[in-house]
């Protein structure tokens, strides 16, 4: 570009974003001018978790200001997976995780821990010649370590101890290679009616032993609720429970697309609500995106609704138990699948009608 009087044109344009994006207090044009959290807090006195998800290397970004203005629960992307701590043999990083500790001390956060047990595991575990022997002590030298380090730290309050362990009714297993696979399973089943994968019942003992101050939460994610799979997770959860281990909660990762929000999804996600309630169990959407094709206004608009629609489900059944609602995107220029537009923020950092029907549904009076 040309220079202007010294100063390049880049340079100024730059610097014009930056201020327009960097402010710590983002304009909202509508007529509640209140924030997620002041909403949260103010109308539920906190009764439900209202969330969002970034990492820890988007921190000092628009994308982490926004975070921290509008939510008073998080979930840190990929930071307290394994694949991030424990990366290679003998090599451990505890840095990104960590990180955490003094932001939601900061900010005022409570936070939850989404570094399961599941297929989200480093590609050194899913070597194809590693023996049931190798899998266990590899599950005992990471999980107990993770549970110990962040059990009674001030504002972590639940953990996700497995995740994704069910495809279409059947148990994730192990495939060649190291892409999208859950090589665990190789550890060995158990002797109940659906030979529960051992693993998943000893990440349960050792949070049980580990994470006594954290609730547990089994979290699961496919397209749509699918009932083989949840069917196998209710029953599991029981089993669990029969065993004498505690499981405190079921988490959705409802990554779905947009007009999701038919009738029949809807009164699955009602039903699967109440079976949590009605066994004791808090009910989290852990994960929410919508995605799109494109990005035009009616798109956007659709959007809307179809986070509200649910979003709905979750405010009511906070009548009849613990809920939570947790968006894994806060804009449409950060994170996973950028491509389908799946953030309540567009890739500017301006709020899209998604964030103004979610601030809709949680400022409206019962």
């Amino acid at each position: 570009m040309k220079a202007m009087n010294g100063i390049n044109l880049y340079t100024i344009l730059t610097i014009v974003l930056l201020f327009a994006c960097g402010k710590t207090e983002t304009e909202i044009p509508n007529k509640d001018n209140r924030t997620i959290r002041q909403l949260v807090n103010q109308n539920f006195n906190n009764s439900i978790l209202i969330g969002a998800t970034i990492g820890s290397g988007s921190f000092g970004q628009p994308v982490a200001q926004i975070l921290d203005r509008e939510f008073s629960y998080v979930t840190p992307e990929n930071d307290f997976k394994q694949s991030r701590i424990h990366p290679e043999p003998g090599i451990w990083n505890w840095e990104q995780a960590d990180a955490w500790i003094d932001h939601i001390e900061e900010n005022k956060q409570v936070l939850r821990i989404h570094g399961p047990i599941s297929p989200q595991c480093s590609d050194w575990i899913k070597a194809d010649d590693r023996t049931p022997e190798e899998l266990s002590q590899m599950l005992e030298e990471f999980f107990p370590a993770l549970c110990k380090k962040y059990n009674g730290i001030p504002g972590i309050i639940s953990m996700d101890v497995v995740n994704e362990v069910a495809i279409n009714g059947k148990w994730h297993k192990n495939k060649s290679g190291t892409k999208w696979e859950c090589p665990w399973y190789i550890i060995g089943q158990d002797t109940d009616k659906n030979q529960t994968p051992l693993y998943i019942k000893r990440a349960f003992e050792i949070a049980n032993e580990f994470a006594t101050d954290l609730k547990l939460i089994f979290n699961h994610h496919e397209k749509t609720i699918n009932q083989a799979s949840w069917k196998l997770i209710k029953e599991t959860i029981t089993y669990l429970r029969e065993q004498g281990l505690r499981v405190d909660g079921i988490g959705w990762q409802s990554h779905i697309d947009v007009g999701w929000e038919t009738k029949e999804n809807l009164q699955a996600l009602s039903g699967l609500i109440d079976w949590a309630h009605s066994n004791d169990l808090e009910f989290h959407i852990t994960e929410a995106s919508v995605f799109l094709k494109s990005d035009t206004e009616e798109d956007f608009r659709n959007q809307a609704k179809t986070y509200s629609e649910i979003l709905k489900v979750v405010v009511e059944k906070r009548k009849t138990g613990v809920v939570g609602w947790n968006t894994w995107h806060v804009s449409d220029g950060v994170g996973w699948r950028q491509d389908e537009f799946p953030a309540i923020f567009d890739t500017d950092y301006q709020p899209k009608p998604a964030y103004f029907k979610i601030k809709e549904v949680l400022g409206s009076e019962d």
